[in-house]
């Protein structure tokens, strides 16, 4: 057995392809997934602050279910079972616009979208009752306070613990290879099984994972320290 190693089969030809397609699709599905999951979490935060009783119900339902059952799950609802409820033709147009990824990306925003919402309010928490006071004094409207004033406040409080539910969605993408997208960790099992390089194709997957999340929280303080900077304005 040969013991020595060599990154270059696995850097190289077909298989450096495939790490760069498995890091473009990653980015790809946790960049798609954070969009839907931001969208999704700021309307439940507005139906959660309406204070009517059954929207604030279903906001607290949707909220437990997507945080208490494993990731995991979810993305085998959504890929084994929610597709034999929609109607055949559906079904063919999905499988045709590749559903895997579809999937997947629903899955992973919609979890992730509880999170987000439940950072958002904790910063609406820390806003002063005046600011909505304040909005309302400048004939502003429930929707532009929200928009201009409250949630523009709430976001900054609660962005510490978005840029960790962020770094989290990147790290569940490697969950997707479950039903078959071929994203980063997908394509280093396929890798390994073909070459046997196992600790070289790991360690640059590793490598290429803890890059992108120390980017992510970098991003993320630079954010904040701009923050900081127009307080003090």
């Amino acid at each position: 057995m040969n013991n020595t190693l060599d990154f270059g089969v696995v850097l190289h030809g077909q298989y450096g392809a495939m790490l760069l397609s498995g890091i473009k699709l990653t980015l790809q599905l946790a960049l798609g997934s954070w969009l839907l999951a931001m969208a999704l979490a700021v309307l439940l935060v507005l139906l959660r602050l309406a204070n009517k009783r059954v929207t604030t119900a279903l906001v607290a339902v949707y909220v437990s279910y997507h945080r208490n059952v494993p990731t995991l799950i979810q993305l085998m609802i959504w890929y084994f079972a929610i597709p034999t409820l929609l109607p055949a033709s559906v079904q063919i147009w999905l499988n045709n616009f590749n559903s895997e990824f579809v999937f997947s990306l629903t899955a992973l925003g919609l979890c992730q979208a509880a999170y987000f919402c439940e950072d958002i309010r904790s910063g609406l928490r820390a806003i002063p009752s005046g600011q909505t006071e304040a909005a309302r004094a400048l004939g502003m409207g429930y929707i532009r306070s929200m928009r201009w004033v409250i949630l523009p406040q709430s976001i900054r409080n609660a962005l510490p613990a978005l840029i960790n539910h962020t770094v989290l969605l990147f790290k569940n993408t490697s969950l997707a290879m479950v039903i078959g997208v071929a994203e980063l960790t997908y394509a280093t099992r396929e890798i390994e099984n073909y070459t046997f390089r196992t600790f070289e194709v790991y360690l640059i997957s590793s490598v290429a994972y803890l890059a992108c999340s120390l980017l992510l929280m970098g991003a993320g303080a630079i954010l904040a320290q701009r923050y900081q900077r127009a307080l003090a304005r």
